[in-house]
């Protein structure tokens, strides 16, 4: 029993964007094929122990779900056209696209730019995560209602406004795929680091998730830069996890971490990835540029030894594909260690970034470094009086206090 639980788990984690993208296509309806493959799957609890594991556990769901589905449109008279559309299994839905993989079309249809990015979130993570809507709640820290409410709008907005069911066309694509990796990361970095005030530790289950998404694009479209240096990008992160918050649940700072606490086969992995884009010899997006900088903090031993040199140049690449403030004062931390702290003040004192946690708490540490314990202080308290993580916020008071008072 306890094997047959465990490949039941397994073939859900393995199989359910894969039944429910093919069901979706058949059918031409994501609530059907959301229902049934829930249906196939409760039928797995119910039978495989009695009848074991099929051989083909995805191919069983499939054909279960598929055959649900008809039988629920054959009872349905106002869906006939449905019913026989979903018959005709020999014909695909036009057009395809530049790539023809059922995963793939259900994630460019989650991820649809005429969606709101917490409809496309919500969505990607029920139809292609199989996430429940509680496990969604939980991690975003919403109500369930309202989860549940999120993606019963997006999915009748897709019905409604005829949101095709492929992959964009070839001219179209570059834009569509750069608005899946931005569903993707934001997944990741609410895992990796939750922004509610109320969560203090890092939601390893929604890092892992992004993570297996972000995995079957690259394995969908393998020859993408961006989707190749998102991954890196996670995988570098994801990396330092277990040492980046302590037993007592705050934030612990780069310089502070226990690398040998660090993931050394997702650093390799990820490494390999930032080398092999570096090969190809194509100007790096954002995301590969992203990467390589965690690369070079994490092929350092120690924080002295980052070659901080290579981080800013990386910093000035990206700044050129993205000026934006936020951009400028994560330099500025690099700079900081390249040219000293006041150099790095002078940049971050004229970034239009008051109302940004990470702002404060970076003039806090330029501050006492350069022992200006007062106005450190002060914007020690700015950062924490703005909303924010926990574990953060435990970090930044005891900086604060490491400081004593006058």
């Amino acid at each position: 029993m306890t094997e047959v639980h465990a490949a039941t788990v397994r073939a859900h984690r393995d199989e359910w964007a894969r039944v429910v993208a093919t069901l979706a296509r058949r059918f031409g309806d994501l609530d059907v094929a959301e229902e049934m493959a829930a249906e196939a799957f409760a039928a797995a609890v119910e039978r495989w122990p009695v009848d074991g594991v099929p051989p083909n556990p995805g191919a069983w769901l499939t054909t279960t779900a598929y055959r649900k589905g008809v039988d629920r449109l054959r009872r349905e008279v106002r869906r006939e056209e449905k019913h026989r559309e979903a018959l005709m299994l020999s014909e695909d839905p036009e057009p395809l696209g530049v790539i023809d993989d059922d995963r793939l079309r259900l994630l460019f249809t989650c991820c649809h730019p005429a969606l709101g990015m917490e409809a496309r979130v919500a969505l990607t993570l029920r139809m292609v995560g199989g996430l429940s809507v509680p496990e969604i709640a939980r991690a975003f820290l919403g109500q369930e209602a309202a989860v549940g409410r999120r993606i019963t709008r997006a999915k009748e907005k897709i019905r409604v406004a005829r949101i095709p069911y492929r992959v964009p066309l070839r001219d179209d694509l570059p834009a569509r795929v750069s608005g899946v990796l931005a569903v993707l990361y934001l997944i990741f970095n609410e895992g990796y680091l939750p922004s509610a005030a109320a969560t203090g530790v890092v939601r390893a289950d929604l890092t892992a998730e992004a993570i297996r998404l972000t995995r079957l694009v690259r394995d969908l479209l393998p020859a993408d830069g961006e989707v190749v240096g998102l991954l890196a990008l996670m995988l570098l992160t994801e990396a330092r996890r277990a040492a980046r918050v302590s037993a007592g649940g705050e934030l612990v700072s780069l310089a502070e971490q226990d690398r040998g606490a660090w993931d050394r086969a997702l650093i390799a992995e990820g490494h390999a990835l930032v080398r092999a884009r570096l090969a190809a010899g194509e100007p790096p997006g954002r995301y590969q540029l992203l990467a390589a900088i965690n690369a070079v903090h994490t092929d350092a031993a120690d924080v002295r030894d980052t070659d901080w040199s290579q981080v800013v140049a990386l910093y000035d690449h990206l700044l050129r594909l993205d000026p934006s403030p936020v951009v400028r004062l994560n330099r500025a931390i690099a700079l900081a260690e390249l040219d000293g702290p006041q150099v790095a003040l002078a940049e971050v004192d004229a970034l239009p970034l008051t109302g940004y946690r990470a702002y404060h708490a970076t003039r806090a540490e330029l501050l006492r470094r350069l022992g200006r314990s007062a106005p450190a202080r002060e914007a020690y308290d700015r950062a924490v009086a703005l909303p924010g993580n926990q574990a953060e916020t435990g970090y930044l008071l005891r900086r604060r206090d490491q400081m004593g008072g006058g």
